[in-house]
């Protein structure tokens, strides 16, 4: 496994704020949130960036949502509405080379544009 920060929570050698998990991810509450809910969702599976992310790899990406639309409506705030936001490389704000799902609700988030 790789040696970001997410991998050293994964493998319980940082503390988290763990939310769920499960045999394919890992949910837990950002340090440095931007909302009042600010979770990340984080394959077990090491894949950097969404751009490598193979065609057999995608049913990964959809764990991530679903959980975190599961996640959502177990806190109640589903209905009243949340953002999930995936980044990718420099330019795309991503700052943790491992995927991961971030989701953002308890306030108005605004619109893009």
């Amino acid at each position: 496994m790789s040696d970001t920060i997410f991998h050293k929570i994964i493998r319980r050698e940082i503390p988290a704020t763990i939310v769920h998990e499960d045999e394919h991810l890992i949910a837990f509450k950002d340090i440095a949130p931007q909302a009042p809910v600010h979770v990340l969702f984080v394959p077990k599976e090491t894949i950097p960036t969404l751009n490598d992310v193979r065609p057999d790899q995608a049913e990964i990406v959809g764990r991530l949502a679903v959980a975190a639309a599961n996640y959502a409506k177990a806190q109640g705030f589903a209905e009243d509405g949340y953002r999930i936001v995936m980044n990718c490389n420099d330019d795309g704000g991503q700052t943790v080379f491992q995927i991961h799902l971030h989701l953002l609700a308890g306030k108005p988030l605004g619109h893009f544009g």
